[in-house]
Parts: structure tokens; sequence; C-alpha cells
């Protein structure tokens, strides 16, 4: 295996439809849960409402309409949260037999100081090759010549003065050249053990032995961890 070392990613009457319409997530969530609540602050509007200006009927019953759509979208939105969290744990099934094999991923690697596998691919057109390293802003901040084959390698996430490169997430990309010329770019894939499933936010997530985790939609291939 190859090891890469480059160059430098208003009224009294109106206030209780404006509390039961307006309120916080939190708040709309205690009214849905009180439903005597509602009915009082209703019928304190109907004791303290201007005799000369009565409240119309037609009023109240937006009211109470506007209450029950709250509490259903209240209720409705708690159902998919709670779908949403279950859907998510019965897909961390699927991947328990994913554990103890390496995973390449089309993913920026993460350097934290120690040299990072990844999976070059080179046209087979091309004479020569090239890595160009780019930080999480885009920027350039590395750059090396590769064999002009196919094949994994490590990269050593140093500059041409042979200085660590800052700890971070850096893409990598593998320029293929013919006379000079580049004739195609890949993405060179990170590469590393999956060592556990985890669920994470309602999110699945694979950690990789190096420290990194990716998402599984990430992962474009699966083998037999390589000897050596």
């Amino acid at each position: 295996m190859d090891q890469i070392t480059g160059i430098a990613t208003g009224s009294a009457a109106t206030a209780p439809l404006t509390s039961a319409a307006g309120a916080a997530p939190g708040d709309r969530a205690a009214l849905s849960a009180d439903f005597e609540t509602f009915l009082r602050m209703l019928t304190t509007q109907m004791q303290n409402q201007d005799p000369l200006n009565p409240v119309e009927s037609a009023d109240f019953a937006v009211q109470l309409a506007t209450f029950s759509s709250v509490e259903q979208q209240v209720q409705t939105n708690d159902l998919l949260t709670g779908l949403g969290a279950q859907m998510a744990t019965l897909g961390m099934g699927q991947f328990p037999g994913w554990i103890g094999l390496e995973a390449e991923a089309r993913a920026p690697v993460r350097f934290a100081g120690d040299p990072v596998a990844v999976e070059a691919v080179v046209d087979p057109r091309a004479d020569a090759a090239e890595l160009v390293v780019t930080d999480g802003q885009g920027t350039e901040v590395a750059r090396a010549a590769l064999p002009a084959e196919s094949g994994p390698l490590l990269w050593a996430g140093r500059d041409a003065q042979g200085r660590a490169l800052p700890e971070g997430r850096y893409t990598l990309a593998v320029r293929s050249l013919a006379g000079g010329e580049t004739i195609a770019s890949h993405e060179a894939h990170m590469r590393a053990r999956v060592a556990e499933t985890r669920l994470d936010g309602g999110a699945v997530r694979l950690v990789l032995d190096n420290g990194q985790s990716v998402a599984p939609s990430e992962v474009v291939g699966l083998r037999p961890p390589r000897q050596g």
C-alpha cells in the first residue's frame, strides 16, 4: 500500500383566542391535554364581554374550531414523531451484518493525525495521476503524484514540507492525466472497518474503527477486511 505525502473542506373579548392559536408548541401541547381549560377560557370570555357589543355566536364557533384544529395538529405531529423513531429503530436491524466488514464510503475523510486508508480510481488511459486534497471550504491544501493505477493507498495528511495538516475533514480527488492533460477526476473513497451501528438523532449511522461515522447511503462497497 502506497503512502502519500501532499502539498499545501386588543380587547378582553379577543384575548383568549390569541392565547389558544398563537401559543408556543409547549403551550399548545399543554392546552390540548386539558380541554376543560379552554372551556373555562371561553366561559370567562362570555362573562366579560361588552353587553353593548356582544360577541357573535359564530365567533365562538370559530374559536372552538381553531382549538380543535390545533389539538389535532399537535396529536398528529406527536404520532408522526413516534412513527419516525420506530422506523429508524427498525432500520438499524438491517446493518448488524455489516459490523466487522470493511466499508468503502463516498464521504470526506476525517484526518486526526494518523494516515487515512482510501481507494484511488485512476482512468486506464492515464499515464500519470495525482491526488488533490481540499479542505471543508473547498480550498486546495495539498497535492501529490500517484502511480497511474487504481488501488488502495494511505494518505499521510502532510504538505510538501512534511508538516501535518490541521485535524479536520478533507475531500480527496484523484486526477488522471494523459500527456500532461487531465482526462478524468474521481473522488477517492475512504476505507475503514465498521465497528458499530448507532441511532443518532433518529438516523442510523455507521461508526467506523477510525472514529469516523457515515450514513449507510454513503457506503458504496463492503468486503471482508484486507490482510496486511
